[in-house]
């Protein structure tokens, strides 16, 4: 029989056991935001705005003095989520397809997920919409936003949860907060530890913002300018000041709940942006904005603050890359990195909690489509083979290529090598868009995806959040190529707005040898709500609600073909406007 010295024993281990004393794994929060400049943070001495959260977030755990990521939105985010260059992961457009992330790349919530992590999104995917490029298929067991590049409202607009579409509730930086602060305190009283990301979609245009903060801003006399300031627009630097106040906000509401939750020491809080700002506006005379594989349009923050770990006031001086991230929040939590392909980036987590490490000099790449940039710690090679010491000339003004040959040479030689193992990696896309997975119940084949043919114009140069109108013959088409997963039977809405003048239009939906054919009965013909809301005129289109009919079901077999929408009879003036499909698996 067990002694009742060896059964108390055995108890008091499993007591140990189960207390909260053991490690556990730290918490991880992302909060990333869309064309925000280095800027425009007051922590960096723009004296337009004020980001008290962000200054404080900052000056509680570590901040890198240079942080680079791409000139755009899409590349950025791959290079986030996978610790790899993003042409190596298929991405090279932000719109059209090209977004869309390689299936065969590993993310950091595949890791974070089989590690024992809850995972979640909530905000502007922009990496592929269609089941698996979706973010539940990317490791993100949960996800509230939407997946194109921008959207086009940013008041209780259209959103998606999990692949069902739903209504947002309020301005979209609030609702996404909150929607992130109910998976982090759910995670946190089921006791499991949580990777959450917030990527923010703003200041992103449109120009919208909550009337509190544009207040603020609307006479704005602006004490900073823009380095080029007969290229700034008042009203829009007003606006996107108004609207990075509201995110510094919303960082407030996370690191508040993180207290509230009893879970702050041991969470780890990353901040970066996607890309340079999105205008002309103060950021410290660097060259360039959004777009630009200069200095302005690529340098980000990046503050990381694990009150457990990580010493507050910590300045780190070596450059740090997007791509560095993944691998440096999977050593941080003692995750395993499941990925079977190289990482570009490198674990920052002997800077973060200064350990002792041999960190040599590295170069780090930015570009976007044919230009490429490289950056040491001291000088920069731009797009045009210039070099600049930008410890001594930080805003690029003087080309120091034949004072320092050896330089110019050494980096030369690494935008070569990137062209040459990295950018060759993409070719033609002919990847079609998939529908009809077997384990997601839900496909979207929205009008961004698709190609119009006759007359159908799109509501938008910017395809993203974009919808179709002037359908007003029968010839007239709109087609998406596309891959059926698995055979099936699906129920098929169609979202769109008519006026009753125009109601009584016969649409058909064919695949390969497939056809079903509807007809619109009733009227669905709300203002357009998005641009009045605007602080600023849009280069987007405008947008408005949308009614979902249903056009029955379709059976599809497996394989690739084209997907056609038509309407076979319009006795009107016009068919309707289209905004999206949604395919349902019965």
């Amino acid at each position: 029989m067990m002694t009742s010295r060896l059964f108390f024993s055995l108890l008091a281990c499993l007591a140990f056991i189960s207390t909260p004393c053991i490690a556990k794994k730290p918490n991880i929060v992302v909060i990333l935001t869309d064309d925000q400049g280095w800027g425009d943070l007051s922590l960096h001495g723009n004296k337009n705005l004020s980001t008290p959260n962000l200054d404080r977030l900052a000056k509680e755990g570590a901040q890198f003095d240079r942080f680079y990521v791409c000139p755009v939105c899409s590349p950025t985010r791959a290079e986030f989520l996978t610790g790899r260059y993003h042409q190596r992961g298929g991405v090279y457009s932000t719109s059209a397809g090209g977004e869309r992330l390689d299936l065969d790349e590993h993310t950091i919530a595949d890791s974070f997920k089989a590690a024992g992590y809850a995972t979640g999104a909530f905000g502007k995917w922009h990496n592929g919409m269609q089941y698996p490029y979706h973010p539940n298929g990317r490791g993100f067991e949960e996800f509230y936003g939407f997946c194109s590049g921008h959207w086009a409202h940013y008041f209780s607009p259209m959103l998606e949860h999990n692949g069902r579409i739903t209504k947002g509730k309020g301005f979209i930086i609030d609702d996404l907060t909150n929607k992130a602060m109910e998976f982090m305190e759910a995670n946190t009283k089921a006791n499991k530890p949580f990777l959450a990301y917030l990527p923010y979609n703003t200041p992103h245009s449109p120009m919208q913002v909550p009337d509190q903060y544009w207040d603020r801003h609307s006479n704005n006399k602006l004490a900073q300018r823009s380095a080029n300031p007969d290229r700034e627009t008042i009203n829009h630097t007003r606006a996107a000041l108004a609207m990075c106040e509201n995110i510094d906000w919303n960082v407030g509401r996370v690191l508040k709940k993180l207290d509230e939750l009893g879970i702050a020491e041991n969470t780890v809080v990353v901040f970066f942006h996607d890309n340079g700002p999105n205008g002309w506006r103060w950021n410290d005379g660097m060259r360039g904005i959004k777009g630009s594989t200069d200095e302005g349009g690529v340098r980000s923050p990046l503050f990381v603050r694990w009150q457990k770990k990580i010493t507050p006031g910590t300045m780190i001086k070596p450059i740090g890359s997007a791509i560095d991230l993944f691998p440096t929040l999977a050593d941080l939590a003692g995750v395993d990195v499941k990925s079977d392909r190289p990482l570009d980036g490198k674990s920052l987590k002997p800077l973060l909690t200064d350990e002792k490490a041999d960190w040599n000099e590295r170069i780090v790449i930015n570009s976007w489509r044919k230009h490429v940039s490289a950056r040491n710690q001291r000088f920069r090679l731009d797009s045009q083979g210039r070099l600049y010491d930008m410890v001594a000339d930080p805003k690029q003004t003087t080309d120091v290529s034949k004072k320092f040959p050896a330089e110019t040479k050494k980096l030369a030689a690494e935008v070569q090598k990137y062209r040459k193992n990295v950018m060759s990696e993409i070719g033609k896309d002919k990847r079609p868009f998939l529908v009809g997975h077997p384990d997601y119940p839900n496909t979207q084949v929205p009008a961004r995806d698709g190609i119009p043919h006759g007359g159908i114009k799109r509501s938008s140069r910017h395809p993203n959040c974009s919808h179709f109108l002037n359908w007003k013959k029968t010839d007239d088409q709109v087609t998406w190529e596309i891959e059926v997963v698995e055979s099936g039977i699906f129920e098929v809405d169609l979202y769109y707005t008519c006026p009753k003048e125009d109601v009584g239009s016969t649409l058909e939906l064919s695949f390969n040898d497939t056809t079903i054919k509807t007809k619109i009965t009733e009227a669905f013909a709300p203002p357009y709500i998005a641009g009045p809301a605007d602080r600023h005129k849009r280069t987007e289109g405008d947008d408005k609600e949308w009614k979902a009919m249903s056009m029955g079901t379709i059976k599809l077999s497996k394989g690739k073909g084209t997907l056609t929408l038509q309407a076979t009879d319009i006795p009107r003036a016009s068919a309707m406007d289209f905004r999206l499909l949604m395919l349902k698996r019965k």
